[in-house]
Formats: structure tokens, C-alpha cells, sequence
């Protein structure tokens, strides 16, 4: 073989096995490219007393992921009741707590709905520096050697109505963070160095809710969403997803200029973060009457109801829609040219994702919350009964295992290395072979 050819092959061999490699750091809800998707391989069997290697409680109660950066584990809790925030560091090793952190007292706590928690928004995190959300409550950045609050921002409006729910994501130097609530509805980039707001985007969508009285005639679910944002490269351009009540949004992320929208008018309060691929955008549009949407996406200024074919004229358009086996709070995982979505009622969905032909559908027991992940061909889900099912993601429906842990679980978990990191309604633990 000659020289420039070996080296060349050797590239290659390099990216795909660097592509292919478990992932060290799970910087933000779902990891670090936001799909659940990892080449980790995990253990497909556990139980209280097989495969966990550490088990350690954790006080309060919250739903957020944990997030993963060297030999720190960072997550939030707080009480039921909402007066103080918290935020928790472990030793990834030992599961020892390195840090148990009171950041916020709030005086007159939001509403919050009995599935939800004061601390539901996972963190997000680098070198040195974890950012915790607490949506209207609270935000905060600390120093994740000593603990130290850098900054923090108190004065965001909104009334989250149920909950917050929304996740922070970090996109270059940028914090990018949602807040759609019953009275404000906005996303905010801030400056990740000081808090210090770059650009703020209110929502566009006209939600028609004055009635012939011009009083509301919605109530706040119809302006609520529980999203989390994601950024992708669709078509060449850098775009900012965001789902927010009655519509999908595609932004440019450095600036908050809105690019297009898909509007869904007959759901609401979407919980899920879009996924990409195929040419594509995946998402469930909420609940009430929500579906599955795949999204070819559009030009700028482009605007769709999601009901119709597609713009007259433009590019945007829906290439499928599936009302069938639509989660609602399980964020979708895509495998290639598969689709999984969990139902929040214990029904696992597999879709052709080009065609959204419904490849197989089989109920696997329980309620979901919690958003499944896929390591190394096989996906992991896990219900608010305990039950962690993994299945095969192939083109027929393949359960290879069911384990159960002693308390529910309604966070979404994490992968480092081999490890296997999963929160329950009262522990953290690490599963691993």
C-alpha cells in the first residue's frame, strides 16, 4: 500500500473508531449530542444486588437528569414543598456526595403538578463550570472545583404554570434557555461568562384566545410547553429547534432570528426535545390531540400548519405525520432509518423514519416519564414503576430484558464510559458490569 494511501486509511479508521467510542462526558439532558444516543456498552441485566456498583441517596424531591464531566456528577434537587433549591455534586467513582449546595430560598413557591418537581430541569455542564436552571426561580453558574455561584439571574417572569421543565443547553458561548409559561412565553441566549442576556426572542405565534366577550378563552395548558431545545446543521444552516405551545420553532442561534415554524394548533404543552436525521426533524407535538410530525425543514420566513401538505410555494412541509404511539413527556430516539418513541403508557413504537411507516408496536408495561437512550444497538427505558426494559432496535419488536430497581424512576439517564447511571425517585446509581 502506498504511503499516502495507508495514512489516509488510517485517518479514517481513527474517525470512525473516535465516532464510535463511548462517551467519557454527558454534558446535558441526553446526552452530548441531545439524541440519547451513545456507543457505550451497558449491562443489560441489574438488579438491587447485581451490576451496581454504587447506590447513593439523594434528598428531596426532583425529576432532573443527572450530567456527567470528568469525576463529577452534578444533578438538582429540592423539596416538595419548593422554598430552597439545590444542587448536588458526587465523586463518579464512589458515589460519594462532594457537595450539597443550597443556591436559591424561594419565599412563595409556583404551583407545581404532582407529576412534576420544584427541580425538574436537568443541568448542563463543561471544564469547570456546571449551569443549574430552575426556570423563573432561579439560574445559577458555578465553579465546579469549589462550588462558587459566578453568577446568577433571578428576574425572568413566567408562570410556569405546572412546573418548570424546560433544560438549559450550552451552544458555544452561549446558555440557551426556555421559559413558555402562561403568561410569557420567550427563549434567551446568555452570555455563559456572566449571565448577562446577548438576545431574548418572545414567541410569534398568534394563540387567538380572545372569545366574542375579548376574554381568554384558552387557559394557561394551551401556552405551556416542557421542551428542551436542540441545535443542528439542517440543509447548512446552524438552527435552533424550540417547541413551544402550538408550534415548532427554528431560529438562528446566534442572533434569535426566527427562520421558519411549523404550527400545531389542536395540542399543547409539547415536554419533548426534537431529534434529527434523514434529511429531517422529529417531534410530538404535546397533549390533547398531539401526533408525530417529521419536518422537512423550510426556508427563511417560512410558516406551516401542520395540517396542510406543505407551503404553497416553499420548502417547508411535513413529510409524515403519526397520531399513533405519539409520546408526550418520553423524548423520541432515532437509530438510522428507525424511529423509537415510548408512549407515556407503557406502548413501545418503532417507525420507518423516511416514510413513517409504523414498523411494529408492542406494550411493554408501566408509565413512562423518563426519555429512553440507546447504547450500542440496544434501547434502554425506564418507568415510573422501577422496570428498566431493554429492547433490540431492530426491524422486529425483541425484548432482552426486564430489571427492576426499588423506586421509580421519572429522570431521563446518563452514560459514562460503561457505566450506567441512573436516577430514581430516591437514589442515584451506577449499573455496570
Amino acid at each position: 500500500m502506498k504511503p499516502t494511501v495507508m495514512l489516509a486509511s488510517l485517518m479514517v479508521s481513527s474517525i470512525v473508531a473516535l465516532a464510535a467510542s463511548p462517551e467519557t462526558n454527558w454534558p446535558e439532558f441526553r446526552g452530548p449530542h441531545g439524541d440519547g444516543v451513545t456507543a457505550s456498552q451497558l449491562p443489560t441485566t441489574w438488579s438491587e444486588t447485581n451490576h451496581v456498583k454504587w447506590k447513593t441517596p439523594i434528598h428531596g424531591k426532583a425529576w432532573s437528569s443527572p450530567v456527567v464531566w470528568g469525576n463529577q456528577i452534578w444533578l438538582t434537587t429540592a423539596p416538595e414543598d419548593g422554598r430552597e433549591l439545590f444542587a448536588v455534586c458526587l465523586d463518579k467513582e464512589t458515589g460519594k456526595v462532594i457537595r450539597d449546595q443550597k443556591l436559591f430560598e424561594v419565599e412563595k413557591p409556583q404551583f407545581v403538578h404532582k407529576f412534576n418537581s420544584h427541580a425538574s430541569p436537568t443541568p448542563a455542564i463543561e471544564e469547570g463550570r456546571v449551569y443549574i436552571t430552575f426556570g423563573a426561580p432561579g439560574t445559577a453558574c458555578l465553579d465546579t472545583k469549589t462550588g462558587k455561584v459566578l453568577w446568577e439571574r433571578r428576574d425572568f417572569e413566567c408562570n410556569h404554570y405546572r412546573g418548570a421543565g424546560s433544560s438549559p443547553i450550552i451552544w458555544q458561548d452561549l446558555l440557551i434557555v426556555k421559559c413558555d409559561g402562561s403568561d410569557h412565553q420567550f427563549i434567551v441566549a446568555l452570555d455563559k461568562a456572566t449571565g448577562k442576556t446577548v438576545w431574548r426572542k418572545d414567541r410569534s405565534i398568534d394563540f387567538k384566545d380572545l372569545g366574542p366577550d375579548g376574554k381568554p378563552k384558552m387557559e394557561g395548558d394551551m401556552r405551556k410547553a416542557f421542551a428542551t431545545c436542540h441545535i443542528a446543521e439542517l440543509e447548512g444552516v446552524t438552527t435552533l429547534l424550540s417547541q413551544g405551545a402550538n408550534a415548532l420553532y427554528a431560529y438562528n442561534p446566534r442572533t434569535g432570528e426566527e427562520l421558519w415554524r411549523v404550527e400545531e394548533r389542536t395540542s399543547h404543552s409539547g415536554g419533548t426535545r426534537p431529534v434529527t436525521g434523514n434529511g429531517l426533524v422529529y417531534v410530538p407535538t404535546g397533549w390533547s390531540q398531539g401526533q408525530t410530525l417529521a419536518i422537512k425543514p423550510g426556508k427563511k420566513g417560512e410558516v406551516l400548519d401542520a395540517n396542510a401538505a406543505s407551503a404553497e410555494g416553499g420548502k417547508l412541509q411535513v413529510a409524515w405525520k403519526s397520531k399513533r404511539g405519539t409520546p408526550k413527556k418520553p423524548s423520541l430516539t432515532l437509530v438510522g432509518e428507525r424511529l423509537f418513541g415510548i408512549e407515556d403508557g407503557g406502548v413501545a413504537n418503532c417507525w420507518n423514519a423516511k416514510t413513517g411507516e409504523q414498523i411494529w408496536s408492542e406494550r411493554i408495561g408501566g408509565n413512562y416519564s423518563a426519555s429512553p437512550i440507546v447504547a450500542d444497538g440496544r434501547l434502554y427505558a425506564f418507568n415510573e414503576e422501577g422496570k428498566g426494559i431493554v429492547l433490540a432496535t431492530g426491524g422486529t419488536f425483541s425484548k432482552i430484558a426486564e430489571n427492576t430497581l426499588a423506586d421509580g424512576v421519572m429522570s431521563s439517564p446518563a452514560v459514562s464510559g460503561n457505566a450506567l447511571f441512573v436516577r430514581t425517585k430516591t437514589h442515584l446509581y451506577r449499573i455496570q458490569e
